[in-house]
């Protein structure tokens, strides 16, 4: 972001080209889920929120209202933030800040769903048993080599 109008906003180039990044199809991969956030006024730390739900072992009807609820704002405020960053007359400083909390809502967004579909819970059992897959064929290959070497008999 190099491109500042001489009273400090920023121009309709770099405008476009967050606004272009934000609807990149995985604009919110590697994005941190915001810890403290303003949703319909009140103050909420989603980073907890999805942490709770994630390790819950069952979600029940107020786990669901609550991600149902969770991602009516989430949306709201991307939608709000977006228009901000469109239309706002901003600062380079305050659109980064934009463009960071609404890719932060976006992956927030994404791992709300995912609890509720019990993705998140199929791919942590898939990458457990993938991961144990692969530790015991480095140990096998691991012994194989130590064999070959004459180290072990």
């Amino acid at each position: 972001m190099n491109e500042i109008s001489e009273d400090g906003i920023i121009t309709e180039h770099e405008r476009k080209h967050l606004l272009a990044a934000l609807h990149r199809r995985l604009v919110w991969v590697g994005e941190e889920i915001p810890y403290h956030i303003d949703l319909n006024g009140k103050m909420c730390n989603l980073h907890t929120v999805v942490w709770e739900l994630l390790n819950k072992e069952k979600l029940d009807n107020e786990d669901r209202k609550l991600i149902d609820n969770c991602i009516l704002y989430i949306n709201k405020k991307a939608k709000e933030d977006e228009l901000e960053l469109a239309t706002g007359q901003i600062t380079q400083e305050e659109a980064k800040k934009l463009f960071d909390e609404t890719a932060g809502l976006l992956r927030t967004f994404m791992d709300l769903r995912d609890i509720e579909e019990g993705v998140s819970k199929e791919k942590e059992k898939e990458f457990l048993e993938t991961f144990t897959r692969e530790r015991v064929a480095e140990a096998r290959r691991w012994m194989d080599f130590l064999k070959e070497t004459g180290e072990i008999k």
